[in-house]
């Protein structure tokens, strides 16, 4: 009964909790941006270099024969894979910048020096007073 209490326990805890809805979060956000990617930036820039669909440039190693299908290298998807990378990598730095930014701390005032006592003060006065007689 032990290891099960430990699971409950940990799945109880806010870090795990924060961790899957992150993780929830996380795939949904990967879903829109590749659609972003896909649907709106691509096309035009498709178009832009002569009406190429990204999703179909491919490379074919081997044609098909018979049943088997054609061995192609999709660098098309690759690219596409890129976009959709340095996309989600700029929005998660913007995002963290951002947290960042409302998370800064005040800069902490150094401590203010403890007051001298009196026989500091009287030797102070009387080394001042030996440095002027030089």
């Amino acid at each position: 009964m032990g290891m099960l209490q430990e699971f409950k326990e940990f799945a109880i805890k806010g870090n795990a909790i924060d961790m899957a809805v992150g993780i929830i979060v996380g795939t949904a956000f990967g879903k829109i941006i590749s659609s972003l990617v896909a649907d709106v930036f691509m096309p035009p820039i498709g178009v832009l270099i002569g009406g190429v669909d990204f999703t179909k440039l491919a490379f074919t190693i081997k044609e098909a024969a018979g049943d088997a299908p054609a061995v192609t290298l999709n660098y098309g998807n690759f690219i596409q894979s890129l976009v959709d990378f340095t996309i989600i990598a700029f929005v998660i730095f913007i995002a963290i910048k951002f947290i960042n930014s409302l998370n800064k701390k005040e800069p902490v005032a150094p401590a203010a020096l403890p007051e001298s006592s009196k026989e500091e003060l009287l030797l102070t006065e009387i080394r001042d007073l030996l440095k002027e007689r030089k």
